[in-house]
This record gives structure tokens, sequence and C-alpha cells, in this order.
């Protein structure tokens, strides 16, 4: 689901917080964009992230879910001098598909063929 959204990573509980944009999200992880200063994840690092998304219940922005994650850092792609997009995934994937009971619920609207 694309979704702009703060998250904030760190790789551990002990380590100074930073912060990102996040702009993709699935289950099974969460692409964000942070500057790219010393605080910038590596390929192969472990971070431990924190989010929200739209309750997948409601699919309201008003209703938001937040989650803790900790997950491996895939890619780390250079967007200019400053900015970096990186995608992370997680070791525990969400208990909710973010996006697809939006999806599904676009799809039962659309007419059928038959129509």
């Amino acid at each position: 689901m694309r979704y702009q959204w703060t998250v904030l990573f760190a790789e551990d509980s002990k380590k100074t917080v930073s912060e990102g944009l996040m702009v993709d999200i699935a289950s099974g992880g969460l692409a964000f964009r942070c500057d790219a200063g010393e605080n910038c994840p590596r390929v192969g690092q472990t971070l431990v992230t924190h989010f929200s998304i739209p309750d997948s219940e409601v699919f309201d922005s008003s209703s938001m879910t937040s989650f803790t994650r900790t997950g491996r850092v895939l890619r780390v792609e250079i967007i200019n001098p400053f900015l970096r997009h990186v995608a992370v995934q997680f070791d525990e994937p969400l208990p909710v598909k973010p996006g697809e009971k939006a999806k599904s619920e676009s799809e039962s609207k659309a007419p059928s063929a038959s129509e």
C-alpha cells in the first residue's frame, strides 16, 4: 500500500532514534526515505522500526494502529546526495495486510463485464 507517514527507526532500543518518511507498507516489510547522514541504515543492518498505519478494519485515516517491528535492510537506493530510499523486510509479518481490504472493496464496487 502506498502510504506516506512518519517511521521511527534505530539499530536497537539503546541507539539514537532517527526519523524517515514511509512511502510503502506491506505485511512483510516497508520502504521509507531518510536523510543520507550518519544515521542512514546500510544493507544487511538490523533495524527496529516504529510506525502507524490506518486501521485495516475501518480504513479511515483518523483510526490508526501502531506497530513496532524488527527487520533487516534489504536495499538502500540513492535518490540524491541528501536522500536515501530504504527497503526493510520484517522478521515477523504484520497481523494485517495493509491496503488489501480497500482493494477488495473497490474491486467489488467495479461493474462486472456482464453489466
